[in-house]
């Protein structure tokens, strides 16, 4: 990673856009840079005691890092419905800042990967991924869906994360179709203009479900050099022109 951050908060414009991916493919490639890096985990919802979450995904496809979980409540909701309905204590941004700070004590990278979008709420207080990231002084770097819908959520998310005094680093899409329809091709150059920030990287679908090495050139092909990566998003969507 050129200029490397030594914190870097990943968000979503909602559940399930391949947020866990994209944090996997920072990890494997830093530390294919040599770098020590540690991914948090501030609050894991939806997974029982003993089930693999979301750190344990991260480690099986980026290999060693310090994997750290604050809280899991097993109800697929929202952090701070989940804590209230399990009884088990909410995680605040001052728990989730100040345990990014302590591992960025030893290791050269440290992901915060949130829990669905950027003000899905921790707590009763009404904190947030953005208070966390801003907590941090930690820029932030948004993974979006390739399809239909996404360019609102994009922009809410960026604009959001502006008012809020963050620094929106860029935009990756979670998780690119191997045949894209109108909407994803078209958002290839919609979606810098919505983040109000460039394209970072389009993680090819399907990439979760690789092995270790293949993981790191998906990662590798998938995120910009400013990650370690080879993604070129004017290369990418003058490849996409040409097929179609």
């Amino acid at each position: 990673m050129s200029d490397p951050v030594s914190v870097l908060v990943v968000t979503g414009t909602g559940t399930g856009v391949g947020k866990t991916a994209v944090t996997a493919a920072l990890a494997a490639l830093a530390r294919a840079e040599g770098r020590r890096v540690a991914v948090l985990k501030p609050a894991q919802t939806g997974v029982a005691p003993g089930e693999p979450g979301d750190i344990d995904e991260v480690t099986r496809l980026a290999g060693e890092v310090t994997a750290r979980e604050l809280r899991r409540y097993p109800d697929p909701l929202a952090p701070e419905v989940a804590a209230r309905r399990s009884g088990i204590a909410p995680v605040g941004p001052a728990e989730a800042a100040g345990a990014a700070s302590e591992l960025a004590e030893t290791h050269d990278l440290v992901l915060v990967e949130g829990a669905g979008g950027l003000l899905v709420r921790f707590d009763a207080d009404g904190g947030t991924l953005a208070d966390v990231a801003w907590s941090l002084s930690a820029p932030l770097l948004v993974v979006a869906e390739a399809g239909l819908g996404t360019l609102n959520a994009t922009a809410l998310t960026a604009e959001v994360a502006t008012a809020r005094g963050l620094n929106v680093l860029g935009v990756v899409i979670g998780s690119w179709p191997g045949q894209p329809d109108l909407a994803a091709l078209c958002n290839v150059s919609d979606l810098p203009v919505a983040a109000g920030s460039p394209l970072l990287g389009a993680l090819a679908e399907g990439a979760g479900g690789l092995d270790r090495d293949a993981f790191l050139e998906a990662a590798r092909a998938g995120l910009s050099p400013w990650f370690g990566g080879d993604f070129d998003a004017e290369r990418f969507e003058k490849g996409l022109n040409t097929q179609s």
